[in-house]
């Protein structure tokens, strides 16, 4: 394999190349044709003799523009944040990150397509049945056609600009959840098509799907299940110990697992009543839950990245390595790799591996 080839491997980016402003000052001699006489003797045949110029000091050494990257990197104001992360249908992978959205090979880790945003800040990503891909900011909504990585409607009146979650349901209609209420859009129009007043909780933090295609939305005071045939309210889950629901998934025995601020709780949404807190989350603030393919849980956490037995709650994995210990989004089993998204970039760790490695491309520097 030649170097050029394994240098678009995982972990590997091309630094920008250092440009170099060239200055020249040529200098002329001016000479009159029509009257040689008023020649000075010195120059008058001036290809015998050299050209004599004024005594002055040389000009400035040009400085080479600076390394872009190095720059950005000290920068205090210089944002890593992979706040999203999303598998299309061609198994690529979508990072939407606080200073753009990109594509990428998963396996490889090659970077594919950059789509030109805004400068806003993504809040949730979300891919229709047509694999139109929509993109939550916190300035609004946006669809791109990921055939061209361009925007193809934007702007649509939502509760609030400010986009946290998004899901396809069933049927291929997109529910949007805003920090003021949840939306119900046709993707093919482009839509709104309904809006779910007065929610309980009032901000859509998260969405998840159950088993019979209803929609579970964890809000500032507890859980709402959703009709997403009619959008009505089903029913709801308050009085949960702290209070604020931050992300959700379903179990493979259709559980509901619900992330708080000090806590993971396990509910059954049949009673309503919560099942468990899973002890070794008990006092951490729980900000990513997905089910792997080989029956554990990823959590991910403020402070860290487990995997649990969902059956006992036992701790099964620590993972070491990551550019930040605060987990922002989380993706297994894609290309034999789970995929995190951290306060500080991308990271991802195969089985057996010592430790989660970067994403050159989505983190900082290594110095």
């Amino acid at each position: 394999m030649s170097f050029l080839t394994t240098s678009i491997l995982l972990g590997l980016m091309t630094l920008p190349n250092i440009g170099l402003v060239m200055m020249t000052n040529p200098a002329k001699a001016q000479t009159n044709s029509e009257n040689p006489s008023t020649l000075t003797p010195d120059v008058q045949r001036s290809s015998d003799v050299t050209p004599s110029y004024p005594a002055s000091a040389p000009p400035p050494q040009v400085k080479p523009l600076p390394d872009e990257r190095n720059l950005e990197e000290r920068s205090i104001e210089t944002d890593y944040r992979v706040s999203n992360l999303l598998k299309d249908f061609k198994g690529n992978l979508w990072v939407g990150y606080w200073r753009g959205l990109s594509r990428i090979d998963p396996k490889t880790g090659k970077i594919l397509a950059r789509v030109n945003l805004p400068n806003v800040a993504i809040g949730a990503l979300a891919q229709d049945k047509v694999g139109r891909l929509w993109v939550g900011t916190y300035e609004g909504l946006m669809r791109v056609d990921p055939r061209t990585n361009e925007i193809t409607a934007q702007n649509l009146f939502l509760p609030s600009k400010r986009v946290l979650s998004m899901l396809v349901d069933k049927r291929g209609y997109l529910w949007v959840g805003t920090d003021s209420g949840l939306a119900l859009i046709s993707p093919d129009q482009g839509l709104i098509m309904t809006t779910v007043k007065n929610l309980p909780g009032v901000s859509a933090n998260t969405l998840t799907l159950d088993a019979e295609g209803q929609l579970w939305v964890g809000t500032l005071d507890g859980l709402v299940r959703v009709n997403t045939t009619n959008a009505y309210i089903m029913k709801r889950i308050d009085g949960l110990p702290g209070t604020t629901v931050q992300t959700l998934a379903i179990s493979p025995e259709g559980l509901i697992w619900a992330g708080m601020a000090n806590n993971l709780l396990v509910i059954d949404p049949k009673t309503d009543k919560v099942l468990r807190s899973v002890t070794p989350l008990r006092g951490k603030n729980v900000t990513a839950i997905k089910f792997a393919q080989d029956g554990s849980v990823w959590v991910g956490t403020n402070n860290g990245l487990l995997r649990l037995n969902p059956h006992t709650g036992a701790l099964l994995d620590q993972v070491a390595g990551l550019p930040s210990s605060r987990v922002l989004a989380l993706i297994p089993d894609i290309s034999n790799k789970l995929w995190i998204g951290t306060s500080e970039g991308l990271a991802w760790l195969m089985p057996k591996m010592g430790g989660a490695k970067p994403h050159l491309a989505f983190s900082r520097a290594v110095k």
